[in-house]
């Protein structure tokens, strides 16, 4: 896989993290979060494009298979929003998922932001490590979710 000069990538031995969108493999993607994830089961291709399409997405890879994603959707000034954040099972306890935890936040266009967030039912000890907490004032904090939101 060549990949692109002019976007940010990060290499670690076998692995590489690129932010180049024509390297994200939408099949392998779709595929973990429709049938892997707990989050994203009832969500369509279309909507996992769309969503990609609309965010600033990192994929992990091996050679040329993609074994891991994230994407952030965010302002670039003001806010981020971390979300679909995977490593396929048989790459995880390698520290791949921290490596690209700590790609996205040292990432040169999401420095300075005033907040972060993301949720998350079970990886909280990971996200704490790059200074994720609960909500500090949850009572600000309105949202409204589809039935079927996690």
């Amino acid at each position: 896989m060549i990949f692109n000069d002019m976007l940010p990538e990060w290499e670690r031995g076998e692995f590489i993290i690129s932010t180049d969108v024509s390297f994200l493999q939408i099949e392998t993607i779709h595929k973990f979060l429709s049938e892997e994830s707990y989050w994203a089961k009832e969500r369509t291709r279309e909507q996992t494009q769309r969503a990609i399409e609309n965010s600033l997405s990192f994929g992990v890879y091996r050679g040329k298979k993609q074994i891991g994603f994230a994407r952030v959707v965010t302002d670039y000034a003001t806010f981020a929003y971390i979300g679909d954040v995977f490593i396929l099972n048989e790459f995880r306890g390698r520290g791949l998922s921290k490596w690209l935890m700590e790609t996205i936040v040292n990432h040169p266009d999401l420095q300075n932001l005033r907040r972060w967030i993301l949720a998350t039912r079970d990886a909280h000890a990971l996200y704490e490590k790059f200074g994720f907490t609960e909500l500090k004032v949850p009572e600000r904090w309105m949202e409204k979710t589809a039935p079927n939101a996690y």
